[in-house]
């Protein structure tokens, strides 16, 4: 599998943000572990992957996406949909309730060419709170895309476009095996959940609980509503807990206070360096990564904030484990959200996913025990808190329709 090639970066030379000279990383390929992996953090080449698997597709392409928009960018992927679905290809598309902006009546040429179209969680109710996060497209049981891109024109434009800064990531190997058999479960339980099924979310969290991503050096990890061993996030904080050294991209940061510790322990007796977001899609997002900024700056921890423009990746190396997919730093992402996280022990790709966090670094604001004394005033704090307050009253909700 060769990685996209690589496009001219002419267009990033000047943020409409303000930040001169920034330009996304090219995709590149490393080889790990028996796997390919094409990193792909540049917009235009997302899109361009993404169309190229669809249209090269022989046998099956099986998705599954939070955000689905009838824009530019959502009609090419639809059409492309529709296209291998003309040629003979099962396609098999799910979006989730909340996310889909488009609206069923948009994939009514899917349907009409042969294609399936469903929808995740569509009855209303505290159970709807609970969203499925995920981006997969499974290509012919033998490749797999996934990470932090949606289909919508903000994860597919450059920075000087408005784009997002995000990663997706084509895979080839075993692990594909396993994305196909977790898109199986998660197919029959939208099915049953469709049809009116009594299982609904007790079922959905049995599926997640039961869940083996197997124990070798490239894993799929999962998590779902309230679950907690067996979840990524439990993967995670076990690597935190003997983590030297911890490098993230987040583009939301409000986890529970006790991976907080954790990740403070890691400044304290290694390196730690976090990339938040300085720019976001949810304004309240930057607030509450703010209102933690201090515990993890008085250990140690190195804490940039992205400026070119709004930050969407998710992306954790601890040691020389790597993590990307669709889950970010933050209390749904810990304990609501459907979620996926790639786990990959190898040094070498460590290394070149900590190259690329350079690359986001030299274009951040550092956050220093001095900018944090300016900014955190009384009056900053507060809305801080609001906007924290706010994320408990939406988790809480989602608990009790979990139940």
């Amino acid at each position: 599998m060769a990685a996209a090639p690589a496009q001219s970066r002419a267009e990033d030379a000047s943020s409409a943000d303000g930040a001169p000279g920034y330009r996304d990383p090219d995709s590149f390929l490393v080889s790990a572990a028996g796997h390919a992996f094409t990193f792909c953090p540049h917009g235009p080449d997302r899109l361009k992957a993404l169309v190229e698997q669809i249209d090269g597709a022989r046998e099956s392409l099986r998705i599954f996406y939070y955000l689905f928009d009838k824009d530019a960018s959502g009609t090419v992927v639809r059409d492309a949909l529709v296209r291998a679905a003309r040629r003979g290809v099962l396609v098999d598309l799910v979006v989730d309730a909340f996310g889909n902006d488009a609206g069923a009546a948009f994939f009514q040429p899917l349907v009409e060419a042969g294609g399936r179209f469903a929808i995740f969680s569509p009855k209303w109710g505290t159970r709807y709170f609970v969203r499925n996060h995920q981006k997969i497209v499974i290509i012919d049981g033998a490749r797999v895309m996934t990470g932090g891109a949606n289909v919508s024109d903000h994860y597919f434009a450059t920075p000087a476009e408005n784009g997002w800064c995000d990663l997706s990531v084509l895979i080839e190997g075993p692990v594909v095996e396993q994305f196909t058999r977790w898109f199986g479960l998660l197919r029959s339980w939208v099915a049953g959940d469709a049809e009116g099924g009594t299982r609904q979310l007790r079922r959905l969290r049995d599926i997640v609980k039961e869940w083996d991503g197997g124990d070798g050096p490239v894993r799929l990890l999962v998590g779902g509503p309230l679950v907690r061993k067996g979840h990524w996030a439990w993967v995670f904080r076990k690597d935190l807990v003997v983590a030297k050294r911890l490098d993230t991209v987040s583009a939301y940061f409000s986890p529970p206070r006790s991976l907080r510790r954790l990740i403070a322990r890691v400044g304290v007796r290694g390196e730690a360096r976090m990339i938040m977001a300085g720019k976001s899609d949810i304004t309240a997002a930057i607030a509450m990564a703010r209102l933690v900024y201090g515990q993890l700056l008085r250990a140690g921890v190195a804490i940039f904030e992205f400026a070119p423009c709004k930050l969407h990746m998710k992306l954790m190396v601890i040691d020389d484990a790597s993590y990307f997919g669709s889950a970010n730093l933050d209390k749904r992402s810990f304990r609501i959200n459907v979620e996926l996280m790639v786990r990959v022990e190898d040094a070498v790709l460590a290394a070149r996913l900590r190259a690329m966090i350079d690359h986001l670094q030299n274009a951040s604001e550092a956050i220093t025990p001095v900018w944090y004394a300016k900014h955190s005033t009384p009056l900053a704090r507060l809305r801080w808190r609001i906007a924290y307050w706010m994320s408990l009253a939406d988790y809480r909700i989602s608990r009790a329709g979990a139940g």
